[in-house]
């Protein structure tokens, strides 16, 4: 048996007990609130400027379970070819995906430019 200081009051607060047994009873508990703890991922949805509406309804469905989820959500505008001189299009696309998930989050951030070849 051990005298362990459980807090630094005035006056102290001790107890007599096993220190080995209090070590592995703590370490214990913070592997259980690790374990517990929640990480958040970034999940990312890809869209392109010619997205049909039924396509754009699925994506939007699944960026809604996501954000419940309690995960964040990405974004991405692709753009081939000749896309890129139509960019208001894409724009006009983000703007709608912005307003329709405006009572489930906020943006962050917004246009970043990627190109793809």
């Amino acid at each position: 048996m051990d005298l362990v200081m459980m807090a630094e009051n005035d006056p102290p607060v001790c107890k007599i007990m096993d220190y080995g047994k209090h070590v592995f009873e703590s370490k214990k508990q913070k592997a259980a609130q690790r374990k517990r703890a929640k990480r958040t991922q970034i999940k990312e949805m890809k869209f392109r400027p010619g997205t049909e509406e039924g396509d754009y309804q699925v994506k939007l469905r699944n960026l809604v379970r996501f954000l419940e989820n309690g995960d964040k959500a990405k974004v991405t505008l692709r753009y081939r070819g000749r896309e890129m001189a139509h960019q208001e299009i894409g724009m006009e696309l983000l703007k709608r995906v912005e307003a329709d998930l405006a009572e489930l989050g906020m943006s962050s951030s917004f246009r970043k430019w990627k190109a793809d070849s």
